[in-house]
């Protein structure tokens, strides 16, 4: 089973998310992550979803997918042609000693922190899958209080790309 990462435009109207969605609840198929906003073209929205399958169920994923009414182009997004990106807040109990301990883990990964309790420390980290993984992973030797993920989000690198609207 693979992972791929699909950008989809589509038409900014209401229940769009929700018949996306229900493409994937009506064939069986899991979302992995999935986010969408509206583009610099407030007449589309763009959603990203990541998901996985072998190769026969992504094709068909793809397929469903493009005859949807809404929808108005499809890309996948390719791991060197293109950038990912997911944000995690984490909360971790940290007494007074270790707190140093915390922040140098957060310097490593570039994370900011954005509360701090006297007893706990909340960071932001914006990362690829395998950055976000490892921070969560080194700090797991605190206690986690809570953590929470904005979904994967992606474009295509360069100026002319295939998911590059001008309409």
């Amino acid at each position: 089973m693979k992972q791929i990462v699909l950008s989809i435009l589509v038409e900014n109207t209401p229940g769009v998310l929700s018949r996306v969605a229900g493409l994937f609840t009506r064939r069986g198929y899991n979302i992995d992550s999935i986010t969408a906003s509206p583009t610099q073209n407030e007449k589309f929205t763009r959603m990203t979803i990541a998901v996985s399958g072998d190769d026969r169920i992504l094709m068909q994923i793809k397929n469903q997918l493009s005859k949807l009414e809404d929808v108005v182009k499809i890309c996948e997004l390719q791991e060197k042609e293109s950038v990912c990106r997911e944000l995690i807040l984490i909360k971790v109990r940290a007494s007074k000693s270790e707190k140093s301990e915390v922040l140098s883990i957060a310097d490593i990964f570039r994370a900011k922190v954005v509360d701090v309790a006297k007893d706990s420390m909340m960071m932001e980290l914006t990362g690829n899958l395998n950055k976000i993984e490892a921070f969560v992973n080194l700090l797991k030797d605190f206690e986690i209080l809570e953590l929470v993920r904005t979904g994967l989000t992606g474009l295509s690198r360069g100026e002319d790309t295939e998911v590059s609207f001008k309409l």
